[in-house]
């Protein structure tokens, strides 16, 4: 069968859509490119293929304002202020963390959309892009309310957006729940985006997109003015295309609060892997995908020559029971209906227009059903309603009993009893083909106990089958961000630079 493709629509501004952030910083600084040529290149890319062309429907909104700062950042550049780390530097935000000053924040949804109804400061993280002197350009798609709505939902999917697709082949999923993000940098249109991450919603479009997808620590990143799912597992992180510039971006977003604890989780000394001890969990996070296996398995051997102790295996003996216990979604439906009645009632706007808990979100899908909830309904919200709040008996013993199943008795227990600095495995399988009559395929991956324990974990591409990504997961204890990093970016090294996407209308062989 023959391999059909588009290529890429927009050569024109390919090679700007694909600088990484040390060469764009490096142009800026020499003046061999402006911020407002780089803007202006982005946007025109997202017009040729973003909302034409492929229509990847990855970005949901470009800031009307963002030329006009891009200008005023050379300006500064020419009158020899710097702004910070991220100075002129174009940066895509997920939907969901608040954005003041015209640019809506939505969360995919029609029940926020009203203009009337925007939130009238940054969230925190992008308080922190603007102070380093990023300039955010937009906002990109999502699979609506971070993919918490439904069982059955199609990830990359949001009433605002509409269904966003994988830049490398066309019919199939971008992941989610930052699947406009992850689709975004792979395709060109900023170098760096900033996710969310509940459970997965970081690592799988990274893998599915063939981008570098960094998850921190619940806390590295203040999650203020976030559209929230939980309290105990949400957070902040980065997709980028090189591990260097997700960290980099990472850094600048980092909660000052939480400086001490990070300051306590340096890398071991040395360079590179060198006496490294890395383990290998075999059971649940091998043997989704044959094709993920084997590349995982070359690394192993590459990182075996480079100088890592490679024990395997190491297993994570309560993942298992992760996967078959109903803790965690007991734990996220009460959190979700305590977080978002608190968010929605702090959002600004007349009551009569703007939806203040998550029954008013429930009655106003019913009343919009044919666009709201003509995919997949919203199961999820309803038993989240039904909830009895943060003091019930069930809520906590089931957060109690996750947490140390995840952390204390999984992760924690698995790199004591082996004296790992960290845990590799295949992120998941690639990436399902769309399907709005059955939704996701879903399926096993390698991070569950990252997420209930809110633990980091690294997402990097390590080769492709068929034209789409294959990822593997970096995974490590509490504030070990530093030793993930490190052995990530040796990885990514060793595996080599992962391919641009081809933009094919279906996957062959």
């Amino acid at each position: 069968m023959d391999q059909s493709t588009k290529g890429d629509p927009s050569a024109g501004t390919a090679e700007l859509g694909y600088l990484d952030l040390g060469s764009c910083q490096a142009a800026l600084s020499s003046g061999a490119l402006t911020s407002a040529e780089l803007v202006e290149a982005l946007i025109r890319r997202v017009e040729a293929i973003d909302r034409s062309g492929p229509m990847l429907r990855s970005v949901i909104a470009i800031d009307d304002r963002a030329i006009d700062i891009a200008r005023a950042r050379d300006e500064e550049r020419r009158g020899g202020t710097s702004g910070g780390p991220l100075h002129g530097v174009p940066v895509l935000v997920k939907d969901n963390l608040d954005t003041a000053g015209g640019l809506a924040t939505t969360a995919g949804s029609l029940a926020l959309a009203d203009p009337a109804c925007q939130p009238d400061r940054d969230a925190a993280a992008v308080t922190r892009l603007r102070e380093a002197g990023a300039i955010v350009i937009g906002k990109a798609n999502l699979s609506e309310w971070a993919n918490f709505r439904s069982g059955h939902s199609s990830s990359g999917w949001s009433a605002v957006g509409g269904q966003c697709l994988n830049p490398h082949v066309l019919d199939r999923s971008p992941g989610g729940s930052s699947s406009g993000s992850g689709a975004a940098v792979a395709a060109g249109f900023a170098p760096l985006a900033v996710g969310t991450e509940t459970d997965g919603s970081i690592l799988c479009p990274a893998i599915f997109c063939g981008a570098v997808g960094l998850k921190p620590t619940v806390g590295y990143v203040s999650t203020a003015g976030v559209v929230p799912i939980s309290s105990s597992q949400d957070t902040v992180g980065t997709l980028a295309r090189s591990v260097a510039d997700a960290a980099a971006l990472l850094e600048v977003l980092a909660d000052p609060n939480t400086a001490a604890q990070r300051a306590l989780s340096a890398a071991p000394s040395g360079t590179g892997v060198t006496g490294l001890r890395i383990g290998v969990p075999r059971k649940v996070c091998f043997g989704y995908s044959s094709w993920a296996d084997a590349a995982v398995v070359s690394v192993l051997g590459r990182l075996a020559d480079a100088g890592a102790v490679i024990v395997d295996p190491a297993e994570i003996d309560t993942l298992e029971g992760l996967y078959e216990s109903e803790d965690e979604l007991a734990v996220l439906f009460h959190e979700f209906k305590a977080s978002i009645d608190a968010y929605l009632t702090a959002r600004p706007g007349p009551t009569e227009a703007c939806p203040r808990s998550l029954a008013e979100l429930i009655r106003f899908d019913e009343d919009h059903h044919d666009v709201e909830l003509g995919i997949f309904g919203q199961e999820i919200f309803e038993a989240a309603q039904a909830t009895e709040g943060l003091e019930a008996v069930a809520y906590l013993e089931a957060l109690a009993r996750g947490r140390k199943m995840a952390g204390e008795d999984g992760i924690d227990a698995t790199l004591a009893r082996h004296e790992l600095d960290a845990l590799v495995a295949p992120t998941m399988a690639p990436a399902w083909t769309i399907d709005h009559v059955n939704g996701d395929r879903g399926g096993l991956a390698c991070y569950k106990a990252s997420a209930v324990a809110g633990y980091p974990a690294v997402s990097v591409p390590v080769g492709d089958v068929a034209g789409l990504p294959l990822g593997l997961c970096v995974m490590g204890g509490a504030w070990s961000e530093p030793t993930l990093i490190r052995i990530a970016s040796v990885i990514e090294e060793l595996a080599g630079a992962s391919p641009r996407p081809g933009f094919l209308e279906r996957a062959m062989l």
